[in-house]
């Protein structure tokens, strides 16, 4: 395989993921971003722990999919993160307007 078939392959991944993206984001309520991964999901719970004078957080999601271009599966059921770094957490806006596929 050359490099450009290479980086073809993951162009087309890259895309594929996008299109997916777009296609489910509708079914979710949250976004949520850290700095390894982005998620939707539609159940958020979100806790501040310390541990000594340290603090992390600890992130429960529910009915989720995850941003990942390698995943065979990106739908979850459950996802755990454990993280000292920043946590975003965003509720979904849903728009009652559809952008046709022709202006996409």
């Amino acid at each position: 395989m050359s490099a450009e078939d290479l980086d073809n392959y993951e162009t087309d991944a890259e895309l594929a993921l996008y299109r997916e993206y777009r296609d489910v984001i509708k079914l979710f309520t949250y976004v949520v971003e850290t700095e390894r991964r982005f998620y939707l999901a539609n159940k958020v719970d979100f806790n501040v722990r310390s541990a000594g004078q340290d603090v992390y957080f600890d992130v429960q999601l529910t009915d989720a999919w995850v941003w990942d271009v390698y995943r065979s599966s990106r739908f979850v059921k459950n996802v755990r993160i454990v993280t000292f770094k920043d946590v975003n957490v965003e509720e979904v806006q849903h728009t009652d307007i559809d952008i046709p596929d022709s202006m996409r």
